[in-house]
């Protein structure tokens, strides 16, 4: 059995294929994630400013370390074209250790 890791799984939703791209492109170019998915795009419904909505968006699934994350949540946040992003970040309790250490290297800050 492995044991438990420090990588996170964080999902972020986009208003469109070129944002959902760009941002994904950014997040690895910036080494805060490893690797994003630009998942298919999804239906979603929700309440914002007392009204129901409906949105076509693009999820990204962005593989990262609990160490980068607070720096991809300040990117996200600065370069997401929404007002309140949806960032939500899930940890990945057990996974291939080599796959695992891959992203553990890919999100490490490098010194200038």
């Amino acid at each position: 059995m492995t044991t438990p890791t420090e990588i996170l799984i964080v999902w972020c939703n986009c208003p469109d294929q070129t944002t959902a791209t760009a941002l994904a492109s950014g997040l690895v170019k910036e080494k805060l994630a490893a690797c994003v998915n630009v998942l298919p795009a999804v239906q979603s419904i929700y309440h914002w400013e007392d009204r129901l909505e409906s949105a076509n968006e693009v999820p990204l699934m962005i593989k990262t370390s609990v160490t980068a994350y607070p720096k991809l949540e300040g990117w996200l946040q600065t370069h997401h074209p929404y007002t309140i992003p949806e960032i939500i970040a899930l940890p990945v309790t057990y996974g291939l250790p080599s796959y695992l250490a891959w992203v553990q290297a890919e999100t490490i800050e490098t010194k200038a």
